[in-house]
């Protein structure tokens, strides 16, 4: 489990292709100390495993089903990416809970000053906006921040000073592909409400529950 704050941006500094998968190298400082192969690493949102590491780098496999998923298959040799480190017991939930599980991308349309802050415009399927409301929630590469608003097409975020120079989010250009992660709450609380299924268990939270019960 993540938080959605960045530790530190990485570099690519190597890429070995498979046909449909990668082993990416990535060049790194903060988030070596007391890594262990084994451990997980958020990379521009995604959750890799690092299977092995020096001084100066990690190496992690990425599946055909995260380079279809998300823009970790768009990323060449110098490319910039958001670290993090899994959260530790003792570490501060300073962001939200984020699984580093991406559930797809969205695409910067704009850009814009919002006085100290800069405001960035996504457009995203209606999939993965059924899940974003204004004041919720959202992974954008691995960064934890708040909905400005929302509409049948694109979403908004604010980007605060410190947000900006420690991620590369304001760096990409209009057109470029962001992750994305929902809020995982919302996710359930979706499944949760449906109606039971014959492959499904009978009861469980409903509407007619809730009603009921005078939520």
């Amino acid at each position: 489990m993540f938080t959605g704050i960045i530790e530190e941006i990485g570099t690519i500094k190597g890429i070995k292709r498979g046909n449909r998968s990668v082993v990416l190298e990535v060049k790194a400082k903060k988030v070596l100390e007391d890594l262990k192969v084994g451990d997980s690493i958020a990379t521009n949102g995604v959750c890799l495993t690092v299977i092995s590491f020096d001084s100066g780098s990690f190496c992690a496999d990425v599946m055909p089903e995260t380079m279809q998923r998300s823009n970790l298959g768009e990323l060449r040799v110098g490319s910039p990416v958001n670290l993090e480190r899994a959260l530790s017991l003792n570490g501060r939930l300073g962001g939200h809970i984020v699984s580093g599980h991406v559930d797809g991308m969205g695409k910067i349309m704009g850009r814009e000053k919002d006085e100290n802050a800069i405001r960035v415009t996504i457009a995203t399927s209606g999939e993965l906006l059924r899940y974003i409301v204004e004041k919720g929630s959202i992974t954008i590469d691995g960064i934890s921040l708040t909905v400005v608003s929302v509409s049948d097409s694109v979403f908004t975020v604010s980007v605060i000073p410190h947000t900006r120079d420690e991620t590369t989010l304001v760096k990409k250009q209009v057109g470029d592909n962001v992750n994305l992660e929902n809020d995982v709450i919302a996710k359930y609380v979706e499944k949760l409400m449906r109606p039971a299924s014959s492959a499904e268990p009978k009861g469980g939270l409903t509407l007619d529950f809730l009603l009921a019960n005078g939520f």
